[in-house]
């Protein structure tokens, strides 16, 4: 018999094995229970791991950036009696050496479904934004946001660093750009050559002010000029901060007509959820990414289609109710301004009606109003995070 035709034999051997009768269903059952318990959103932890069978052995898999989950899965399925041989990958992946930080690049960068340019567009960051650094494939970086969103990003829009770099980094004075949209300069005078756009809560380390223009770093070591009066102290930013409708609705309005653009959180361009996100930061808050994950913070409001109950500044849900048949399906979020108007992200950022009988009444919109929570009422009790509490900002 030739060699090749034994080593066949033998792997269909071992395979068939390792196979026999199937997992048992309490393996099964632990596995899961640990992926709802740990990482039940993959949009926000990764958890991916698998499990086979060698024998009495239960052979565990895969990758995962959460260590806990890991050890309560391999504790659980011992407590239950397997022994376990543990082959799961914990990000950030060795192959980094220690690379595990970065700090956005550019004035908004394209973070990707999938390693790759024409993948769906998952998210955006801007400027100065923290980042954690998982694993590297084909040129494009895992990377994690402030708001715990996973996705894709190619170099050129982050910096990586090493936990030395990053220090550096956070302990540089840093200064935030204020207008709507504007440029970097090569030198302090208007005439000069630009260096990049800027967008408004765009972040920068601070080097001096010269001429009436600042003198600002990029991530990377580039340097340029802004004019004084288009930056502010970093911490006094934060500082400055008191949220209110009125301020919300007010930052709301500087992006009408900004078209609609699907994983657009930055002034370039806002899906509905990015829209809202991007509001609540420029006002020193952070929301969750996804309208549907947005629904899950804030305070309820009791209301109906008669829109009673609801304030100012309120986020109103839109989607499918549940129902025997179906659970609830949120796709759709605005801000509430009174008197049955919203302003959201829909083809453009626009301002609708939700009362019969407006010049802008939108039907569809009313007849798939879900709820309302409230953002501005005790937002840290309702896991509405001031930025400089939620940890990555916090570093800053």
């Amino acid at each position: 018999m030739k060699p090749t035709t034994l080593f066949l034999l033998f792997t269909l051997t071992l395979f068939s094995c390792r196979d026999q009768g199937g997992l048992p269903p309490e393996v099964e059952t632990l596995l899961e229970k640990t992926r709802q318990a740990h990482a039940p959103d993959k949009r926000v932890a990764l958890f991916d791991v698998t499990a086979g069978q060698d024998g009495k052995r239960i052979l565990l898999s895969g990758e995962s950036n959460l260590p806990q989950a890991v050890s309560s899965l391999e504790s659980s399925l011992q407590e239950a009696g397997f022994s376990t041989v543990n082959s799961i990958r914990l990000l950030p992946d060795t192959s980094l050496r220690g690379r595990i930080y970065g700090v956005v690049n550019l004035s908004a960068c394209n973070i990707r479904s999938e390693p790759r340019h024409s993948a769906e567009l998952s998210t955006q960051s801007t400027l100065g934004t923290p980042l954690r650094v998982y694993k590297e494939m084909d040129g494009w970086f895992l990377v994690q946001t402030p708001d715990g969103y996973l996705g894709w990003l190619d170099p050129g829009g982050f910096v990586a660093m090493t936990e030395a770099e990053y220090g550096q980094w956070q302990q540089a004075e840093k200064v935030v750009y204020l207008p709507d949209q504007g440029f970097s300069l090569a030198e302090p005078t208007p005439a000069a050559r630009r260096v990049s756009d800027l967008l408004a809560g765009n972040i920068l380390a601070y080097l001096g002010s010269r001429m009436g223009f600042s003198q600002v770093q990029y991530p990377d070591g580039r340097s340029a000029c802004v004019p004084d009066e288009a930056v502010m102290n970093y911490e006094l930013w934060l500082a400055s901060h008191n949220p209110d409708a009125e301020k919300i609705i007010e930052t709301a309005f500087r992006f009408m007509g900004r078209p609609y653009l699907w994983g657009g959180t930055s002034g370039k361009g806002v899906d509905c959820s990015g829209f809202t996100k991007t509001v609540f930061y420029l006002n020193g808050l952070l929301l969750p990414r996804d309208a549907s994950q947005q629904v899950h913070v804030g305070t309820p409001v009791e209301t109906d289609t008669t829109l009673a109950g609801l304030q100012p500044g309120d986020l109103l849900f839109f989607g499918r109710k549940a129902s025997e048949e179906k659970p609830e399906r949120i796709t759709h979020v605005a801000i509430y301004l009174g008197d049955g108007r919203i302003i959201h992200a829909s083809g453009k950022v626009e301002v609708e009606s939700l009362r019969r009988g407006d010049p802008d009444f939108t039907e569809y919109r009313l007849n798939s109003f879900v709820r309302a929570k409230r953002m501005l009422e005790g937002p840290e009790k309702a896991g509405v995070l001031p930025l400089e509490k939620v940890t990555m900002y916090n570093e800053m």
